[in-house]
């Protein structure tokens, strides 16, 4: 039986933030612990844990998915290979629902997955009455669990984007499907869900049904938000123009990457 020092030298081939973090889901430790004495032993128990675990990260499977969870906005959601694993630059798409909801506002969120966007925004905006959709059963029972957590009342509905849903909201949220079907940056998202990431030839076929479809679903002077790729902003503004929205724009995530575009539909 070795001790933590041993161990975080048998695996200095992998990021040391994420040896860290499985130290901590194992041993049951603080990380400023672990650090301060390192020469803590551990029992064959945690040692046959991090065997398995660091297995899993050299195979490439993400942290988040070994252990279970992932932080995302002021939550910590729980996640599996059924959903994405949410990114910091949807924290963007968040921030801008909620400038722009309006006291009492109804709210849809597409293709919701972990239910990262629409807990954040029922979680931090009460009054806003928040649905949350996607087409995967077992991406839905996650969204619940997570939405449990934080007692917010969601109400979710399993459907394939617009299709099965009846009414018009002030706010529509999507961080649909952007990447093209042979973008190199596939191969370093094996683990995630595809149907999740991929859209079409050039990543903007969920994009453009999206823009087509939502004006149905949308009040008057109701925003339309989508994130979309680092190359996408210019042709998602093309496709809400072409539409009839108005007040159209793109914002930028902390890298400076055009992120998020928004669109308002002006009509009844």
């Amino acid at each position: 039986m070795g001790n933590i020092a041993q161990w975080l030298g048998s695996v200095d081939d992998l990021p040391r933030h994420d040896c860290l973090t499985l130290l901590t889901e194992v041993s049951g430790l603080s990380r400023a612990r672990i650090i301060a004495f390192p020469e803590t032993p551990l029992t064959t128990a945690q040692e046959d844990a991090l065997q398995q675990a660091t297995a899993q990260l050299r195979n490439g499977s993400p942290l988040a998915y070994i252990i279970g969870r992932q932080g995302f906005w002021t939550l910590e959601l729980e996640v599996s290979p059924d959903v994405l694993i949410p990114r910091p630059e949807t924290e963007l798409l968040v921030e801008t629902a909620l400038a722009l909801a309006p006291p009492q506002a109804d709210v849809l969120d597409l293709g919701t997955g972990s239910g990262a966007i629409a807990i954040a925004i029922a979680h931090t905006r009460t009054d806003l009455r928040v649905t949350a959709a996607d087409s995967s059963g077992a991406a839905l029972k996650i969204a619940q669990r997570n939405a449990q957590r934080y007692q917010t009342a969601i109400q979710f509905i399993h459907t394939n984007w617009f299709h099965d849903l009846r009414g018009r909201w002030d706010l529509i949220t999507c961080n649909p499907p952007y990447i093209a079907c042979d973008d190199p940056h596939l191969a370093l998202l094996t683990h995630e869900p595809q149907c999740a990431l991929i859209s079409g030839k050039d990543g903007m076929r969920d994009l453009t049904q999206i823009i087509e479809q939502a004006p149905a679903f949308l009040r008057s002077k109701g925003y339309l938000l989508l994130e979309h790729g680092y190359d996408q902003a210019q042709r998602t503004q093309q496709l809400l123009q072409r539409r009839g929205f108005t007040e159209i724009k793109s914002l930028k995530d902390l890298a400076e990457i055009e992120r998020v575009t928004l669109g308002c539909w002006p009509h009844a």
